[in-house]
């Protein structure tokens, strides 16, 4: 059969519009895919920065940066309305506080609680709202004054006129070796090496000292030997009998660096007194309805939520100083933080309700949650004293427990026989001896328990063992008296 010319034509014409049909409908196809995948790329990236937390810390061998790695591990959820803890490595001090407050998408830092009061005497007019605009969150951790010297630099004051290294400008450790030096009034030749370049001149012999302020243990200084001719200088009074420190510890804690710190340097049972800074978590002020804002709330309620995870073994030591409910002075609470904290008065996490001891027995035993409440305690001593502090104080508390309890046991002893033996009869306290056994235990052995858990050595020695001595041979005396007056002299 054939197909005439105009056949042809037309069935040429229907193949070209079927072929410019597939060909557009193919264009339709790829644009309505690539507008897809624009989509879907640009929703990734929104939920990517959605979650994200920036905060700031100094170096990766600061005790900070541990922190905000473990805050990563416990907090991290990278589910589209999760939470991703990103952390970002500054110099740490003064710099971080900068740059909590100037550096684009830094939402938090760990800076020192001394450096809000710097940087107002600083320049009072570039920060004199400061703490409208930085404001804290949390106290994390007790940061010591660490000076690691060649051997033959025994004190401070052997420092004059030698190289020191004071680590970065701006660092917290420049900060307060600063104020240190300046109230000891040592001249000094200056550094400002890294801490890994500062620790190979020290032990080179190129400066005699190098100055770290983190907390302690610090993971390079925990590598270094005795062999490496090398110690940590006291700063105490004993050893600077010639100077005030008055200043200095209004302004900063007592601490002890410890053998469980840095055994290889410090010699079991031996410690190194020294100072220490607190290093809190703080928090750019975003405004109340903006994402950043909303997003740093979130972060706040899991991790306070979550804190108890961070007091395990596997995470870094000092966990334990974290106080979610302490103040600090001259800073602001920022208000997500404070809301919480009202919103879980009565969480154990937060506050501590109860003591280890019942010390208002006479004689003392330990209470059911006896370990949970002291580790609890212990978070609030935290607040103002170092762990190496705390630990003595407690220790050294539950020797006077244990000596009172034996004290008001053999009181108690010489009570119980009179009365066993009918020389002491009627009710109580119609006797003289009630009344001293009673002020044995009552006032003198609970004010030497108290004043022990407070540190307090003129409560323990002479407001309570004394007296409780000087009871002990009157409730003796009495009773030899009394058994003559019966006819029960032994």
């Amino acid at each position: 059969m054939r197909i005439s010319s105009a056949g042809l034509k037309t069935c040429f014409a229907l193949f070209l519009a079927a072929l410019c049909s597939l060909f557009f409908l193919g264009s339709s196809l790829r644009l309505a895919h690539a507008e897809s995948a624009y989509a879907s790329y640009e929703d990734k990236k929104r939920q990517a920065n959605d979650i994200a937390v920036n905060i700031i810390v100094s170096g990766l061998s600061c005790t900070c940066a541990r922190f905000a790695e473990d805050m990563r591990n416990v907090l991290n959820d990278l589910r589209p309305d999760g939470l991703r803890i990103l952390p970002v490595l500054g110099v740490g001090g003064l710099q971080n506080l900068n740059d909590v407050l100037f550096l684009k998408n830094i939402d938090l830092g760990v800076v020192d609680e001394d450096n809000l009061r710097f940087l107002k005497q600083r320049d009072p007019r570039l920060y004199g709202n400061i703490e409208q605009r930085v404001q804290y969150i949390t106290k994390l951790y007790n940061s010591e004054f660490q000076v690691l010297a060649r051997n033959d630099i025994k004190t401070y004051d052997d420092l004059r006129g030698k190289k020191v290294n004071f680590n970065l400008k701006d660092s917290q450790t420049e900060v307060t070796a600063e104020t240190v030096f300046r109230t000891l009034n040592i001249q000094a030749q200056r550094s400002y090496y890294d801490n890994d370049e500062a620790l190979k001149r020290l032990i080179s012999g190129d400066i005699s000292a190098m100055i770290i302020l983190t907390g302690a243990p610090q993971a390079m200084f925990a590598k270094v030997k005795k062999e490496d001719g090398v110690h940590f200088l006291p700063l105490d009074q004993q050893s600077l009998p010639n100077n005030r420190l008055d200043e200095l510890f209004a302004s900063y804690l007592p601490a002890d660096l410890t053998h469980e710190h840095y055994p290889n340097l410090i010699a079991e049972g031996t410690t190194v007194p020294t100072i220490a800074n607190r290093a809190l978590l703080v928090a750019y002020t975003w405004p109340e309805d903006s994402p950043r804002y909303k997003r740093v709330a979130k972060f706040i309620d899991a991790f306070f939520s979550k804190i108890d995870q961070f007091n395990s073994p596997s995470r870094h030591p000092k966990w334990r100083e974290v106080n979610l409910s302490a103040d600090m002075p001259g800073w602001v609470r920022f208000k997500p933080a404070a809301d919480w904290l009202a919103a879980h008065l009565n969480d154990p996490n937060v506050v501590v309700l109860d003591s280890s001891y019942y010390l208002a027995n006479a004689i003392t035993e330990k209470r059911p949650n006896y370990a949970a409440a002291q580790a609890k305690m212990k978070q609030v001593c935290s607040q103002c004293h170092t762990p190496a502090v705390i630990d003595r104080v407690y220790a050294q508390a539950e020797q006077v427990v244990q000596g009172t309890n034996e004290k008001v046991s053999a009181a108690k002893a010489v009570v119980d026989s009179l009365r066993k033996e009918q020389v002491l009869t009627g009710p109580p306290f119609s006797q003289p001896i009630d009344f001293v056994y009673f002020d044995l235990w009552h006032y003198d052995g609970r004010t030497s328990k108290h004043g022990a858990f407070m540190g307090g050595a003129d409560f323990v020695q002479w407001h309570g063992n004394y007296p409780m001595l000087q009871k002990s041979v009157e409730l003796k005396s009495m009773a030899a008296e009394l058994r003559r007056a019966h006819g029960n002299a032994k």
